[in-house]
Order: C-alpha cells, then structure tokens, then sequence
C-alpha cells in the first residue's frame, strides 16, 4: 500500500502548474494531516466545521483550510478569523452573513459560488439565473468583506464520461461569460475554477479545472 506522502506526489507530479491541489482529510486523523503537510502540502479542505476548527486549533497555522461542505449559516462564525476559502456558496443569505462574520473579523473572506450542474437532486448550487440574479443585485454590491474569487460545481457521480465533460464544460462556460459581464464588479475576481475530485479530476482538468479536491486517492477510503 501506497504512503500519503507517495500518493501527494504522485498526484502533484501529475497535475498541470496551475491547477491547485486541495487535500480532502475530512474524517481523516490528525497524524495522516501532519503526513500529507510534511510531504509538503499546505491546503485541507473540511466539510464539517467542529471538526475544521480542533484541527485547526492542532495543527501547523501556515496551514490553508477550505470549508468544501455544505455550510450552515448559523456555523460561519466558528471559522470566519481564520478560514482561507469557502467553496459552495449558494445563496445570498450566506454570503451575508459571510460578509457579517468577516467585518467582525476584519477580513475578507475568499468565497467560490457553487453552481448546479449535475442531474442529481442531492446537489447544492445556483442555477445560471440566480447567479446573474444575484450579481447584479444591488445587496450585492454593499458587501464588503467578501471576495469571490470563483466559481465551483460537482458533476453527476456516474461511469459516463461524456455526460461528466458536458457539466464540466457547461460550468466552464459560465465561469468565463460570468468573468465577462461583471468585469467592473468590485466584490467579484475570478480566478478559481474549482471542479473535480478522485473519481473525475482528469476530465476537470481537461474541461478548464484550476483546482481539484482529492481526499481518497491522497489518504485512502474514506472512514464514516
């Protein structure tokens, strides 16, 4: 069986320059962490906020913690001081109260729109109406501790290749018409085309991915 640091460098080895890795260690202990950020690896992302927090509290602080799970308002203020990006806002509530937290804190929060692709129920996002709803929205445009930074989405989990490249580069799309039409948006800076995890990261990255989330491939199965 193959060490996290082998598998960190086999990907890292593998991805283009410019796309950025995110280490997946939800449920994962500290030690593999402290393995993975000793081979070099900087960026975890979390997806339960208690669990993201007594890591954090733990481990090294040049570490980067992304928030990749569906995020509670109510949850925003246990991580706003010191969280590096939250992946899948999908809402203007949230952002709101991301922007709150981040006043309180006197930052800027990094924040990636999540954006519905798949043709599953289960998945979170907004639909390219809401997202053009919401950037042109006024209330939008009084936030000032957020950032978006960019935009993020979640293929259907399936075999069919050719149904994941046509969500993938559907996303795509909207990223650049998005990057295009609110050019002059003080709150909005795209640069993040975060799409892709262990089982369909290749063909993110070859339908314009700039960053991957990759837990199993990197620690193993995943413990529940």
């Amino acid at each position: 069986m193959k060490t996290i640091t082998e598998n960190i460098q086999k990907i890292k080895n593998e991805l283009p320059k410019h796309v950025t890795l995110v280490a997946v260690s939800k449920t994962k202990p500290i030690e593999n962490i402290i393995e993975a950020y000793e081979s070099g690896q900087r960026i975890f992302g979390e997806n339960k906020v208690q669990e993201m927090v007594e890591k954090q509290e733990a481990l090294p602080k040049d570490i980067q913690w992304h928030m990749i799970g569906h995020l509670q308002r109510n949850k925003v203020k246990y991580i706003a001081s010191f969280v590096d990006l939250i992946h899948g806002v999908d809402s203007f509530k949230l952002l709101q109260e991301i922007d709150k937290q981040g006043k309180r804190n006197n930052r800027i929060i990094s924040c990636l729109l999540q954006i519905f692709i798949a043709e599953e129920d289960t998945k979170f996002g907004l639909n390219q109406e809401e997202l053009n709803q919401m950037l042109s929205d006024e209330a939008f445009q009084d936030l000032n501790n957020i950032k978006i930074v960019g935009l993020m989405g979640m293929a259907t989990f399936t075999e069919d290749t050719n149904k994941i490249k046509r969500e993938f580069t559907f996303l795509k799309d909207i990223y650049e018409q998005t990057r295009e039409k609110y050019v002059n948006l003080e709150q909005l800076n795209l640069q993040t085309l975060s799409m892709g995890m262990s089982n369909d990261y290749p063909i993110a990255i070859e339908c314009g991915s700039t960053m991957v989330r990759i837990g199993s491939h990197i620690f193993g199965i995943r413990n529940h």
